[in-house]
């Protein structure tokens, strides 16, 4: 009698095991199917200019704007002219205050030398 209790024991613990391997597996791939789903709703692995743009789009000398920019697949980012450090982001904005109208330059870069670029010029009126 006590063998066949360890072997009704032994099945249970064995299909419960199984099963929670099982619900693992399947969690495991919904968040596979997710992140993919996300990859692609961001533009892929790819390199490329999500955005680039200042808000407002134009201002009073003295006024403040917020300049924004996103990029997918850079390894390294610069702008022209240098206004602030910039880094591989999906979204960033800061604080500009050009004294006058201002061409500014978004370049990204990927590891393998390609290069993406980006103008935009903020107005800036008296």
């Amino acid at each position: 009698m006590a063998a066949i209790v360890m072997v009704y024991d032994g099945v249970i613990f064995y299909s419960r095991w199984s099963q929670a391997r099982e619900g693992e597996r399947a969690q495991a791939a919904q968040e596979a199917d997710r992140a993919r789903k996300t990859l692609e709703l961001q533009g892929g692995d790819g390199l490329r200019i999500i955005s680039f743009y200042a808000s407002p789009g134009a201002i009073r000398r003295g006024e403040h704007a917020s300049l924004c920019y996103g990029v997918n697949g850079a390894k390294q980012v610069r702008l022209e002219p240098p206004v602030e450090d910039v880094w591989p982001a999906q979204t960033r904005c800061f604080q500009v205050a050009p004294r006058e109208e201002t061409a500014y330059t978004l370049t990204a870069e990927d590891g393998s030398g390609h290069a993406v670029s980006q103008k935009f010029v903020l107005k800036v009126t008296r």
